[in-house]
């Protein structure tokens, strides 16, 4: 379990594309889900802690922003822990500590306790689960890899949509602490998604191929060398600026609407229509980057997507009543909802299979740092200027200059070379492939030679000429 071989993708396995994939993305779908949406739905429980501890809003905000932190900021280590024991270990044992953290959670006297349960443990454990996920998606599917990550990434709005009125309810019949308790009992799920991540066997090798085989140099922990590579360079890049301001407006947007004078309930509709419209956003999204011609030009539909969702925040940016800002959310659903079916789809394209698990993790890490710069710097604009609209530009700006960094990086500085094989493993492999189609020929003609002799020398028996059928035309 604890081999590094576990989680080397070997190169001789064919995607399934499906039969035991489907349980891989089921599993896949749940994990996002909690992920995503686990960070937004504890802040229904921020009144009871302001009430029971005697604290500012500002002081239970910091448990969301600590758990969307270990999420994104132990990419490098979830990479490392997957590279060393495998997808599914890691999984379960992220499983647990999810868990544990909410029901530690659940005992707790002060807040800087839930900061380390709640926040911390509970954080890690989900990053324990949402990076190996991911890399087992990517082992599982190739030729229908973008519709699984549309159908995966749309379990973020699902269960935000889900547990949001869960949580309500919970805090209503059981308080907070009954209600972290059934939560962390919830968690408990993730183990049962970690072991459907069943590991894809490599195929029988010959007593010949084991010696060199047992020769072959562990896999690197953390594979820096994907910062050779231009177009991850490019995308850890573009993915950072665009982190800046892609989830401002979903954060600002209720109390935009309350700033206008709505009532809240009005106002947190909102969200419900933006999470509406990206459920059914992303498998769509999904199922278009998978055709034949769109495929491979999946990051300039990534592009689009961010410009997509840059103008929207523009144009949310002059809206004066309610009515314009439910086309702000309808639009906004549709553009977030294309981004997040494409942002991990676009990684696995460039970087390739076996380099995925230490991609990841190092572009986790770098937009780890703009969550946290985002959206507090826009809440300090709104504090100086009093005004949503800015808030929104800025937004819209950043989003908008990650999407033409993207696409003109791509375009200009990538060069297109013909697919190669990612390891020597590959390039052996199709080597091998190639002789044996070369020496098919051969064997072809020699067999030929025989026939022809059969047939020259079966007519003549005892000097006699014998009419065969089979070779009279």
């Amino acid at each position: 379990m604890g081999a590094v071989v576990a989680d080397d993708g070997p190169s001789g396995v064919k995607a399934p594309d499906g039969g035991w994939g489907w349980a891989v993305l089921f599993g896949c779908f749940i994990i996002t889900g909690f992920s995503y949406a686990f960070p937004k739905a504890v802040s229904v429980f921020f009144k009871e802690l302001i009430r029971e501890f005697g604290i500012g809003y500002s002081d239970t905000a910091w448990i969301s922003s600590i758990l969307l932190a270990m999420l994104y900021g132990t990419g490098p280590l979830c990479s490392v822990c997957v590279n060393r024991f495998g997808c599914r270990p890691v999984m379960l044992v992220g499983g647990l500590f999810a868990s544990m953290g909410m029901v530690i959670a659940s005992f707790c006297t002060s807040i800087i306790q839930i900061y380390l349960t709640a926040g911390v443990i509970t954080g890690l454990g989900l990053a324990l689960n949402f990076q190996p996920s991911l890399i087992m998606l990517n082992r599982y599917f190739d030729k229908r890899r973008p519709l699984a990550n549309g159908l995966s990434a749309a379990g973020s709005p699902v269960f935000l949509c889900a547990l949001s009125p869960l949580g309500q309810i919970l805090q209503h019949e059981y308080g907070w602490r009954g209600g972290f308790l059934i939560l962390g009992g919830m968690l408990l799920n993730c183990c049962v998604c970690g072991a459907l991540m069943r590991p894809l066997e490599p195929p029988k090798k010959s007593e010949a191929t084991k010696e060199p085989a047992e020769k072959k140099v562990k896999k690197k922990l953390l594979d820096f060398s994907v910062f050779k590579d231009g177009g991850f360079v490019i995308y850890t890049l573009a993915a950072s600026i665009m982190v800046l301001g892609l989830f401002v407006p979903p954060v600002f947007v209720v109390s935009y609407a309350k700033d206008l004078g709505y009532q809240d309930t009005k106002a947190a509709f909102l969200l419900t229509i933006l999470g509406f419209i990206d459920i059914f956003a992303r498998p769509i999204c999904g199922m278009v980057a998978g055709l034949k011609w769109v495929r491979p030009r999946c990051v300039y539909l990534f592009s689009f997507a961010m410009i997509f969702n840059g103008f929207t925040d523009l144009m949310g940016s002059m809206s004066v009543d309610y009515g314009g800002l439910v086309v702000f959310c309808i639009f906004f659903g549709i553009s977030y909802g294309m981004v997040g079916a494409l942002q991990f789809e676009v990684l696995m394209a460039i970087v390739g299979t076996q380099k995925f698990s230490s991609a990841i993790g190092l572009v986790l890490l770098a937009e780890a740092m703009a969550v946290l710069i985002g959206p507090p710097s826009a809440g300090k604009l709104l504090d100086a200027t009093g005004r949503y609209m800015f808030v929104f530009i800025i937004a819209g700006i950043e989003v908008t200059t990650s999407a033409l960094v993207l696409a003109l990086g791509n375009f200009f500085c990538i060069k297109k070379k013909p697919e190669e094989p990612h390891t020597k493993e590959e390039a052996a492999e199709r080597e091998e492939l190639n002789k044996s189609e070369d020496k098919a020929p051969e064997d072809a003609k020699v067999d030929s030679i025989e026939v022809e002799q059969f047939l020259k020398d079966e007519p003549e028996k005892n000097g006699e000429v014998v009419t065969n059928p089979e070779t009279c035309v």
